[in-house]
């Protein structure tokens, strides 16, 4: 069952090592299916360079098992606090990717001092207590504090991202650990200048508005 979602979630998965988002068997990538929601996820363990589309395990908004062979990722319950929350996200990305996580290290939000952070994000990136691994409070840390943003860490364990797809859940991690990164070597030489933040409403007002290609234009 949902054949074309399985695929994109997989193939999505195994963009987060090819990135350098991942290691290992470490983070996960979920979609939702809007009719039915259920979702598909990241069976856990399993070799990216092992993983086939066959692999990813299909999951009841209650958790049970719907079809899969595997064991669902270990933070499926945190992927299904966010959608039964959510009802505007149906992708899910959870990495530990090390710049934005070096943050998250420290309990440090990433501050909107680059025009990428005010035009994706929106403002800093938040950062959000420290929960317990692998379960609903983890997933209430990130609905409690990521605010508008596509993105929020949670202290001391890593990055999840969100997106109307989990094309856009994937793009945002991508870029924060990008916007991470610079912000980082930024700090290696002095303090980062924020943007002003009638400058980042109006950056990323336009960006939502008139970046990209729209259907009616094709």
């Amino acid at each position: 069952m949902l054949e074309e979602l399985k695929e994109r979630v997989c193939r999505l998965n195994l963009l987060l090592p090819r990135n350098n988002l991942v290691t290992m068997t470490s983070g996960n990538v979920s979609g939702r299916d809007a009719g039915t929601g259920y979702v598909i996820i990241k069976p856990s363990g399993v070799p990216y360079e092992e993983m086939r589309p066959s692999d990813m395990v299909v999951v009841a908004p209650d958790g049970k098992v719907v079809e899969g062979t595997c064991r669902a990722s270990v933070d499926t319950e945190t992927h299904l606090y966010i959608y039964k929350r959510r009802d505007d996200v149906n992708g899910i990305v959870h990495t530990h990717s090390p710049y934005a996580t070096s943050f998250a290290a420290l309990g440090r939000s990433i501050p909107v001092c680059l025009t990428a952070i005010a035009d994706e994000f929106g403002g800093p990136v938040p950062v959000a207590p420290y929960a317990r691994i692998g379960g609903e409070e983890t997933g209430r840390m990130v609905c409690e504090h990521i605010g508008a943003a596509p993105a929020v860490l949670i202290k001391n364990h890593g990055v999840f991202t969100v997106g109307r797809t989990p094309e856009e859940a994937l793009k945002a991690a991508v870029m924060l650990e990008d916007v991470a990164k610079t912000v980082h070597l930024a700090l290696m030489i002095g303090e980062p200048q924020a943007i002003p933040a009638a400058e980042v409403a109006r950056a990323h007002e336009r960006y939502l508005r008139c970046y990209g290609q729209r259907r009616e234009n094709r």
